[in-house]
């Protein structure tokens, strides 16, 4: 073996006990997280165009730091998570510029308010972060200074969870605005919509992911914003449908990723099914209304009336921890602790499936 052979040798050996060290036991790293406004951290404070925004109270009133840009009133699901598997900070927005150098080694968040799986979903909005951009920004920027700064190549992925939030907002402003065309079947859009997600996990398979959370769609038809066309019913059940179809084909992926994606991991948490139970008897878990917004929000002709966001500076309710909905569409932090809780301690697959996150970040590669 020649010298320089050899010194290349050893530097391989020590760069793969450096990563060896560094993945030690079931530790879990960090996240990166994708998708929509349920799990957005802040990433739409810095598109000027965008109208969709919550770095204004009375969003964050009760999140330590005040308006952030999160869409409820304190700590949304991946805040809550992140504490759970105890790390060490909340996890930053990637378009923020101070996000670089050692502050992504415990992850990043690329979600966007009113993104959707498809591109043309955001159209609502104005300006948002595609989910395809987001694993483009992953891939692209956030990949290289991760492995710059763990001196080592993807391996190290397999320490951090990749949680995906997204789906709903295909329903509530593409598909049943009319965008998806007049000719689309409801079937025809869910069954693209799941295609296109898978292709969308696999390309985060390819850059190393292993561990996913796959946040369900939330019932649509339950939202607040719909009030107004309602006629006194609790929810509107084609929308409901709508998410349920989603979620089946969302759940079956778990199946078929172990033949397409050896050695990965997912898990499917239904906050479907947890927000449903809390709006069917919301005595149960403490709630007094299921029905309204918390928030005071910005009428909306698109909606009959009804409102998504909040107004700025607007009026709250009183006990904010006894609704269901701090917007129009979005969970109060309430609701929130609740999913997550779920979705890391339960052991009913209703709930999560087929394993919780606290197990799934347990499990060795």
């Amino acid at each position: 073996m020649g010298k320089t052979t050899a010194v290349g040798h050893i530097l391989l050996c020590l760069e793969l006990l450096a990563c060896f060290s560094q993945s030690k036991g079931d530790e879990i790293k960090g996240m990166f997280v994708f998708g929509s406004s349920l799990v957005d951290n802040g990433n739409n404070n810095f598109l000027h165009d965008s109208l969709a925004k919550a770095d204004f109270l009375p969003y964050g009133i009760d999140f330590p730091q005040g308006p952030s840009g999160r869409f409820t009133n304190g700590k949304n699901v991946v805040d809550l998570l992140a504490q759970m598997l105890k790390l060490p900070h909340l996890i930053p927005p990637f378009s923020d510029p101070s996000t670089k150098g050692s502050r992504v080694i415990h992850g990043v968040n690329f979600a966007s308010g009113a993104s959707g799986i498809l591109d043309e979903t955001g159209f609502v909005a104005r300006q948002v972060i595609t989910l395809n951009q987001q694993i483009r920004n992953f891939e692209e920027i956030t990949l290289p200074e991760l492995e710059q700064q763990l001196g080592c190549k993807s391996e190290v992925l397999k320490d951090y969870l990749f949680v995906v939030g997204t789906g709903g907002n295909d329903y509530s402003f593409n598909y049943f605005l009319g965008r998806g065309g007049n000719n689309v079947t409801l079937q025809a859009f869910t069954a693209n919509l799941t295609n296109s997600l898978s292709l969308q996990l696999k390309k985060l398979y390819t850059l190393g992911a292993r561990k996913f959370v796959l946040m369900s769609v939330n019932p649509l038809g339950c939202y607040p914003m719909l009030n107004a066309v309602r006629n006194g019913s609790r929810c509107i059940e084609a929308l409901n449908q709508a998410a349920t179809l989603f979620n089946d084909g969302l759940k079956s992926l778990i199946d078929v990723a172990k033949s397409d994606m050896p050695n990965s991991n997912l898990v499917f948490v239904n906050s479907y099914k947890i927000i449903s139970d809390i709006i069917e008897n919301p005595s149960s878990k403490g709630f007094t209304d299921a029905n309204n917004e918390c928030c005071e929000v910005v009428p909306s002709a698109q909606l009959g009336g009804s409102g998504t966001l909040c107004k700025q500076g607007g009026k709250t309710c009183s006990d904010r921890n006894a609704h269901v909905f701090f917007d129009g569409l979005h969970p109060t932090e309430a609701v929130n602790v609740e999913i997550a809780t779920k979705a890391f301690t339960s052991y009913l697959q209703t709930d999560v499936y087929p394993i919780n996150v606290q197990q799934l970040a347990k499990l060795k590669l």
